[in-house]
């Protein structure tokens, strides 16, 4: 393992998901009659997998770091213990142990090439492989195949994406916060760290299917989310189509001409976007979900036309979802807009000018089904009188997320920066 200024980056920012989302479930887990304290404990379990991973070096640990982050996150997800939570999780689980199975095989084909597993000797290893197959090998071929799809299934991005809406639906509003900003940033932490430490060598190979998986997700989460009338699907949906913008940056850390990788020339501006996103999207995502788990402990359901008329039920929460919503759009001047910016900017430069079209055309539509959920809330008449309102502590939650998410907006220079010196650690 290494702590570096890449790991630390990454733990920094789990860290201050973990206090927020501890601090958001303060009132909700009073509703939990058992086992309050082994719900906080399994969140910090899931934390040190997280952190474990954004430090790993090596296969197997790698391995053992996913783990120890998916169990945890599979029995939160079936906490409450509900037809829909017990169903959540078990898919979770499920899903989540073909995807380590099919990693796993992937890893033992490349130690089998390599015959290391160590990232830094895979590395070389692979920068010594020649021949016209793809990647020098076709075991290191087949191992990296199925460690990207492996991956795919932790990143929620498509095709393998099939876990992520019942998982939003069935879990506690709380503990799908937690998965969809905290879980994201240290499986993108592990796949930029093993595929531009130990396989940027053929990156020419990858980098052409990273960029596919990020158009599929980007495509498939918009088009279904726009359909949806339960809104922790909806984020469900849209979890995978961030999924497939955060992709685009990853593809574009590899320079390529007209959109076919020619030779693998590292771009420090994918990976540097990827961080400040994760970051950004984090303190939006957090600030959304926060103010859902306060509605719908309230008015007790998660349908969108259960939110009209929020505005009047209370101005300020619904305020801060709109602004929220807005932000996940990438309105500017918000966290999300400036790093969306760096993406497609960083697409263009590295020749995937198509892929930041595809990226530029989705973001036009995640409006329409963002913007639906404002116009409900302040357009349409209340269904109820009973005003919606929340103890200290998720108040202090919501309003920390809240300030994150701007200030992200109006001085994202700090961030940048931080996430500029990260990258330098990868040392590529």
């Amino acid at each position: 393992m290494s702590v570096d200024r890449f790991a630390l980056f990454f733990n920094f920012l789990i860290i201050g998901c973990v206090a927020l989302v501890v601090l958001a479930s303060t009132e909700y887990v009073q509703s939990i009659e058992r086992f309050q304290g082994e719900y906080f404990g399994l969140i910090l379990f899931a934390a040190t997998g997280m952190m474990m991973l954004g430090a790993a070096t090596e296969l197997i640990t790698i391995y053992v770091s996913l783990e120890l982050t998916t169990l945890p996150l599979a029995a939160l997800t079936a906490f409450l213990l509900s037809k829909n939570s017990s169903e959540a999780g078990m898919k979770f689980l499920i899903i989540g142990a073909i995807s380590s199975a099919l990693m796993l095989y992937g890893m033992a084909l490349v130690f089998g090439f390599t015959g290391s597993t160590q990232l830094a000797e895979i590395s070389s290893a692979v920068g010594q492989a020649t021949g016209d197959t793809p990647f020098g090998n076709y075991a290191l071929f087949v191992g990296i195949i199925l460690m990207i799809a492996g991956f795919g299934f932790k990143l929620s991005a498509a095709p393998f994406q099939m876990w992520v809406p019942d998982v939003y639906e069935g879990g506690p509003p709380p503990v799908v916060g937690f998965l969809s900003v905290a879980s994201k940033a240290a499986a993108f932490a592990v796949v930029i760290r093993v595929f531009f430490t130990g396989f940027f060598d053929v990156a020419l190979d990858w980098g052409i299917l990273i960029a596919g998986l990020a158009a599929a997700s980007m495509v498939i989460g918009n088009l279904v989310a726009v359909v949806q009338s339960n809104i922790r699907r909806l984020f469900g949906y849209s979890a995978i189509a961030h999924a497939g913008y955060i992709l685009v940056g990853v593809a574009a850390g590899v320079k390529s001409d007209d959109g076919i990788f020619k030779a693998p020339e590292f771009a420090a501006i994918g990976p540097d976007s990827v961080l400040f996103y994760l970051a950004a999207y984090a303190a939006a995502n957090l600030t959304a979900f926060f103010a859902i788990t306060m509605i719908s402990s309230k008015i007790k359901s998660d349908q969108i036309s259960d939110y009209s008329g929020l505005s009047s039920r209370n101005p300020i929460l619904a305020i801060v979802l709109a602004l929220s919503l807005l932000a996940l759009i990438g309105v500017p001047p918000t966290g999300v807009f400036i790093a969306k910016l760096y993406i497609f900017t960083a697409a263009v430069d590295s020749g995937l000018v198509w892929l930041a079209i595809i990226g530029v055309i989705n973001s036009a539509v995640s409006a329409y089904y963002y913007v639906r959920i404002i116009r409900v809330m302040f357009t349409q008449p209340a269904t109820s009188e009973t005003r919606i309102v929340g103890s200290a502590a998720p108040w202090l939650a919501l309003g920390l997320a809240g300030s994150a998410m701007v200030f992200m907006g109006i001085a994202p220079g700090f961030v940048m920066e931080a996430a500029q010196e990260a990258v330098k650690a990868l040392a590529v």
